[in-house]
């Protein structure tokens, strides 16, 4: 399992792409300055406040095949939000500046707001301030209960004449109860009209009472199909469908609207599920506008297909239908790739589904060179144990797309060493751990390589290897002049960039990966020499030199408390609150160091000097006296 800060310094422009959509991706970037309280939890998730509409609270789990989950408290349900894009993004800019993400507490208010739905700060008045002074219903029960029919009925006509709303909910209720349904479906059409003509600036969607309320659509819609009257449903929420999906496109909100069609759009197929219609003909519904339900409006969409009411004769037909539309298509554009990949998926589905399953392969590999999906066919081959022919095709897709799709040929070359291992060849394993490694040098890698390698008895001479390529650059796997002799077989891909790379010296020694395998095999003096030959790269990596400090603490006292008062001293220059904080936490590390040494003195003579030098400094007084036990408040 890959780290936190290795996913990230793979990331590409192209991975966001992919995974969020371009328009969401650009989105996002303009949102990294809106993210706040950075932090990473002890499962390796990232999570933030992103600023918006309101302050949200964002979680995202990277994957190393790209499939990254998100979760946010914005209203977007249809794909990844610009905030989870914002929080990546700025995650990106911590670890490539070297400060290491905090761990979130799990009292944390992000944390309860995540993981225990606590309510998410308010930023002024909510909307709705007022709406728990409204009595409920069983309220309303007990006023209206001792009222005559004369009462009731001079109350209902005060309100009618007071609000258009109420006379038409009126009518709107005798229509339904009557069965003359012709003008309430008219009148919601014209409705359906009006709302997604309505403009949505940033800041104004129906939760702000100033976009379209699509309110009264949903309630109209339950109240038909409550009434059984589904079947109209259909061609009202296509038409909601089509004309609101260019409402969100051009929407600047953070997500409202698309979520009140969507709710509006959930009763839909609701009614589709339990209509009349055949079982082929509701597959057909939703396999006609899934594809091209780019928004998520649709959102129970895929679950409803999953549904047992669908048998496999249903998905028979629907099979026919699908490979009816990829004849159709032929060769796609660049651009076209996607969909037609969307489509390819639909009717894999369709053939497990049908019970068809000995015809994915063919249709994969039919299609594998146009869409370059050479991992989605090498991991059906590979469920299916035919490691012969998910090994060719792991060697051919390798080649097609090493140039223009790194990111699928490293998939590849994975799937290479599962394939090894899966045959019990641990010298193949280890020898693609060790390029692995050497493609992207750091300790989790160095760790897996050292498990394949000790598995051979090999393990001493390619450590020797590995070190020596991080002191000196030269990559003993591709037997340059002088370098250290290699013992693992060559593995079966090669990357062309590589000797490219390998020449760099500039590169070299990497002593931040130097480090980290250091400190893991608790050589420390070591560790402590590769951080004094930083020079002034020591100064830019404050994470590093946290790492190390903390790691020497106990063996080499002195040294970290060095480190920590250079930490220390950075961040009071700073100048801010949170800087001082964070001082603050060096700081209370350095006393317990100055404890454990029985140098008290030395301790109050540091905070004397740092409360002399920064008198000025209120905050960073106050935190200096909580350190020093006081517990003086700031006032102001």
């Amino acid at each position: 399992m890959e780290t936190i800060s290795t996913l990230l310094g793979e990331l590409t422009d192209e991975d966001l792409d992919q995974w969020a959509g371009t328009r969401v991706h650009k989105r996002g970037q303009g949102y990294i300055d809106r993210v706040e309280g950075l932090r990473r939890t002890e499962d390796n998730e990232l999570v933030a406040w992103v600023r918006g509409t309101r302050k949200y609270a964002t979680l995202v789990h990277l994957d190393e095949d790209g499939k990254h989950e998100w979760l946010c408290t914005c209203p977007n349900e249809w794909g990844a939000c610009k905030h989870a894009v914002a929080v990546v993004l700025a995650a990106a800019q911590t670890v490539n500046n070297g400060v290491e993400l905090p761990l979130l507490a799990r009292e944390d208010h992000l944390a309860r707001t995540l993981f225990d739905g606590a309510p998410e700060p308010a930023d002024g008045a909510p909307d709705g301030a007022d709406a728990d002074a409204r009595p409920d219903e069983a309220e309303l029960r007990r006023l209206l209960a001792d009222k005559s029919r004369e009462e009731l009925l001079a109350l209902l006509l005060s309100l009618a004449a007071a609000s258009p709303r109420v006379a038409q909910a009126v009518v709107e209720a005798e229509q339904l109860k009557s069965g003359r349904i012709e003008p309430l479906v008219r009148a919601l059409g014209a409705e359906i009209d009006r709302l997604t003509e309505e403009p949505v600036s940033s800041g104004r969607g129906s939760g702000g009472g100033q976009g379209p309320d699509y309110t009264h659509l949903r309630h109209q819609f339950r109240q038909l199909l409550d009434a059984g009257h589904g079947e109209v449903l259909l061609d009202l929420g296509d038409r909601l469908w089509r004309q609101g999906a260019e409402q969100v496109e051009e929407a600047e909100d953070e997500g409202e609207t698309g979520a009140a069609i969507g709710a509006c759009l959930a009763i839909v197929l609701e009614a589709l599920e339990h209509s009349s219609l055949a079982g082929p003909e509701r597959l057909g519904w939703l396999l006609d506008r899934l594809p091209e339900d780019e928004f998520g409006l649709l959102h129970g969409g895929e679950q409803l297909l999953d549904s047992p009411s669908f048998t496999a004769d249903d998905w028979r037909e629907a099979v026919s239908l699908l490979e009816a539309r990829l004849s159709v298509k032929g060769r796609p554009a660049a651009g076209d790739v996607q969909r037609r990949q969307e489509l390819v998926d639909r009717l894999v589905q369709a053939y497990r589904r049908s019970g068809q399953e000995e015809r994915i392969v063919p249709l994969l590999e039919q299609e594998v060179e146009q869409l370059g999906n050479y991992r989605q066919l090498v991991d059906v081959l590979l469920a299916a144990g035919n490691h012969e022919r998910a090994r060719h095709w792991c060697l051919a897709g390798f080649a097609a797309t090493v140039q223009r799709l790194p990111a699928t040929a490293d998939g590849l070359q994975e799937r290479l060493r599962l394939i090894a291992a899966a045959e019990e060849r641990p010298d193949l394993v280890a020898a693609h751990r060790g390029l692995e490694f050497f493609r992207h040098p750091g300790l989790e890698r160095y760790k897996e390589l050292r498990k394949a390698a000790e598995k051979q008895d090999g393990w001493a001479e390619v450590r020797a290897a590995v070190l020596d390529y991080l002191h000196t650059g030269r990559r003993p796997d591709l037997a340059a002049k002088g370098a250290a002799p290699w013992p693992l077989p060559a593995p079966e891909v090669r990357y062309p960039q590589e000797r490219a790379r390998a020449g760099q010296r500039e590169l070299f020694p990497d002593r931040k990966t130097l480090i980290d395998i250091a400190l893991f095999e608790k050589r420390f003096d070591d560790a402590i020499a590769l951080y004094g030959e930083m020079g002034k790269e020591r100064i830019a990596a404050l994470g590093l030199g946290r790492v190390v400090a903390r790691a020497v603490a106990k063996t080499h006292p002195e040294v970290a408390l060095t480190i920590w008062r250079g930490i220390v001293d950075r961040l009071i220059a700073e100048t801010t609150p949170r800087a001082y904080t964070e001082a603050g936490t060096f700081l209370g590390q350095m006393r317990k160091v100055y404890e454990a040494c029985g140098r008290e003195a030395d301790w109050q003579a540091l905070l004397t000097e740092l409360r002399r030098t920064h008198r000025a400094k209120r905050r960073l007084q106050v935190v200096l006296d909580g350190l020093a036990g006081t517990g003086r408040k700031l006032v102001g």
